[in-house]
């Protein structure tokens, strides 16, 4: 007979047996994993200035798309997101589709990143990457910017719009105050000054444990409680150990480019009030005439997709369309879903652009 909480001691006994076996068997199995990494695409390096290069990425097939597309990914984490593993791979999903796909690396900064400012990461870096695809290509590039990365893309297509012939967003914000942004309320109370002032560049630690603390028990407990359920399965184990890899490994940010970003999108909201400054040159949406793809996660708790959304009516473009996809904001990149919606979502809106 089942007790007030639905289940008696005889079913308590065989649910603590049942654990124990898979214990012991994740115990045989771990010493069995090999180490995991991430970036299953083979890729060439093309332009580099000094830590920060442009990778192609090699297909199977030669591209049928000639216009190249220049992925733009944040400064807070490794690009490879978009290339975790075979099987949850945007790039090969693009290349396999026939597109010519690219993407600028970061790189790891160090002390001499110190003073590297937001002008540098977008009028030194990504206009030398494009400039480096426009001699290849002989033309103007797509470029698909992710998270902070098409915050970039935003501001760059604002600033050098004739370079560039398409725009795709990925979890891109524009509207940085929205009341459901928990990393907009925190952001906006700290005092950047004395953090860039005292520590120089931002650790990766540092801001690792801040987007854990959104959301702490599921970000700090509950998946390492659920890890117990995979602990005999060697490949779901593989692809849990290479997402844990690929979150940690998170490089330091230069602290010139992390104060500006801060203060003018996170506290000023610039995008939305006006007066983004890079360099001497003030951003304006309005300028962004060119085809814009914005494609938001309805579930995403980093970037709400209000505040993705408030993109709509802000620029100068006629030809604006929204995408939403029912995931989260690293499920947009990796979930069985993403696989076959997203990259046919890109593929098919740039096809249908292919003659401008």
């Amino acid at each position: 007979m089942k007790g007030p909480l639905g289940f008696n001691a005889d079913d308590l006994m065989q649910e603590t047996l049942a654990m124990q076996r898979k214990l012991m068997e994740g115990l045989q199995l771990l010493p069995s994993v090999d180490d995991v990494d991430y970036g299953a695409t083979a890729r060439e390096e093309i332009w580099r200035d000094g830590k920060v290069a442009l990778y192609r990425f090699v297909g199977t097939e030669a591209p049928t798309r000639k216009r190249p597309l220049l992925i733009v990914y944040a400064l807070v984490n490794r690009p490879y997101m978009v290339d975790l593993q075979a099987d949850r791979s945007l790039v090969q999903k693009l290349l396999a589709l026939g597109h010519d796909v690219y993407v600028l690396d970061w790189g790891y900064p160090d002390r001499s990143a110190r003073y590297l400012t937001l002008e540098d990461y977008l009028l030194r870096f990504i206009d030398g990457a494009v400039d480096a695809l426009a001699r290849r290509s002989g033309g103007p590039v797509d470029m698909l910017g992710i998270c902070q990365g098409g915050v970039f893309a935003l501001c760059y297509a604002a600033l050098r719009q004739r370079k560039l012939a398409n725009l795709v967003t990925m979890v891109t914000p524009v509207d940085f105050h929205t009341p459901d942004n928990m990393l907009s309320h925190w952001a906006r109370h700290v005092d950047v000054d004395l953090l860039v002032d005292t520590l120089g560049n931002i650790p990766a630690d540092l801001m690792n444990a801040s987007y854990l603390m959104l959301k702490p028990f599921r970000l700090n407990v509950q998946k390492y409680v659920g890890l117990l359920d995979i602990l005999d399965d060697k490949a779901a184990l593989e692809d849990f150990l290479r997402m844990e890899k690929w979150i940690f490994d998170s490089p330091d940010l230069a602290g010139e480019a992390f104060r500006d970003f801060i203060k003018q999108f996170y506290q000023a909201n610039g995008l939305i009030e006006g007066g983004v400054r890079i360099g001497a040159e003030t951003v304006d949406l309005a300028k962004v005439t060119l085809p814009v793809l914005n494609i938001y996660a309805e579930q995403d708790h980093l970037v709400p997709p209000d505040a993705s959304r408030a993109m709509r009516g802000r620029l100068g473009s006629t030809d604006y369309t929204e995408s939403s996809f029912r995931g989260g904001h690293i499920g947009i990149y990796v979930s069985g879903r993403a696989q076959r919606e997203v990259p046919a979502t890109i593929h098919g809106w740039l096809l249908a652009r292919e003659a401008t």
